[in-house]
């Protein structure tokens, strides 16, 4: 049965704001093309009608109406995940004339490794890539026999990142489960992306952030931090910035790092957060009227997550948070 209205895939609508849909990790797609913003988020069987875990969609001319939910991707049968174990994190990249989807996949009946070997059961999880002539889908797995992240690592968020050189990366997390500092790691792609080309290069650990705190859980240890939602963005001065998140002691939080070199294998430096108060998993889209939008959610908890977006402001080095973007019209100046 479907959590509300804005959930029923049976029934796709118009007339919902974005306080109507239950939306994680969420990721627009500003499509010039039909002048169409796409936002990107998980469709699971406990809020939809949905029978296996997939990706929804919804489509805005203007931010603040809303049709859908159009589903564009559900897990098959048949691959190295299970349909039912989960989607994470999609997104969709506008790339050499076709769509790319970047979903994190799950296998809980696949185990890496067992206490005591570890201090957590790890299992198979990682991004696949699948591919659309259509940002309104469907997408198909283009490698349907493991995650393109090597299978022995826990991952997740896998994100695409061009190079200066145009080479094609997926920048994606190690899983705190199964290295307690979660680390930020980037691996090669082939020119269609069809797989990975190359060794993974680490680029940082969630513990580099000085306002970081381990995320306490009651009588577990040691203690772990959080990497998670990675996204890359180049400043108008050609400063090369990270979107990341994790935790401090009040919750969720959004932050972002820069590269010193410019480059993708840094080093880097982490700058202050932008968004705290269980607010996190965000990414930077430009509006038709070229401004930069970051969108988030907020609370980190399902159901009652919702996508948030905040004006930005961009220096030659970075992104700042203005404050929130309002949900109504407001009036030209």
């Amino acid at each position: 049965m479907p959590y509300n209205a804005a959930s029923d895939t049976t029934n796709p609508r118009k007339g919902f704001s974005l306080s109507d849909i239950p939306a994680h990790d969420p990721f627009v797609l500003s499509h010039k093309e039909t002048n169409t913003y796409y936002l990107y988020t998980t469709g699971i069987p406990e809020l939809t009608d949905l029978d296996r875990n997939g990706v929804l969609v919804y489509k805005s001319k203007d931010l603040l109406d809303w049709e859908g939910p159009f589903v564009i991707f559900e897990v098959p049968d048949g691959i190295w995940a299970h349909p039912k174990h989960g989607t994470w994190a999609p997104e969709v990249h506008q790339y050499k004339g076709k769509y790319y989807l970047f979903v994190t996949l799950h296998n809980r009946d696949t185990i890496l490794a067992e206490p005591p070997e570890v201090w957590k059961t790890n299992h198979l999880r990682g991004t696949s890539i699948a591919v659309s002539d259509s940002p309104e889908g469907p997408f198909h797995l283009i490698k349907k026999d493991g995650p393109v992240p090597p299978r022995n690592f826990m991952t997740l968020d896998g994100t695409l990142y061009e190079d200066e050189n145009g080479k094609p990366w997926m920048v994606y997390c190690h899983e705190w489960i199964q290295v307690l500092d979660g680390t930020f790691e980037a691996i090669p792609l082939k020119p269609d992306l069809s797989a990975a080309d190359g060794e993974p290069k680490h680029l940082f650990k969630a513990s580099d952030a000085p306002w970081i705190n381990a995320e306490q859980k009651p009588n577990v240890k040691p203690l772990v931090y959080v990497s998670d939602g990675c996204q890359l963005y180049r400043t108008k001065g050609g400063h090369l910035c990270m979107l990341w998140s994790s935790y401090n002691d009040e919750g969720y939080v959004q932050t972002i790092a820069r590269s010193q070199t410019g480059k993708l294998e840094g080093p880097w430096e982490q700058l202050e957060p932008l968004v705290k108060g269980d607010s996190g998993h965000g990414m930077l889209f430009k509006t038709f009227e070229d401004t930069w939008k970051l969108i988030l959610h907020h609370p980190f908890s399902t159901p009652e997550s919702r996508a948030k977006i905040y004006e930005i402001e961009e220096t030659e080095n970075s992104f700042n948070v203005i404050g929130p973007w309002g949900q109504v019209p407001r009036p030209k100046s």
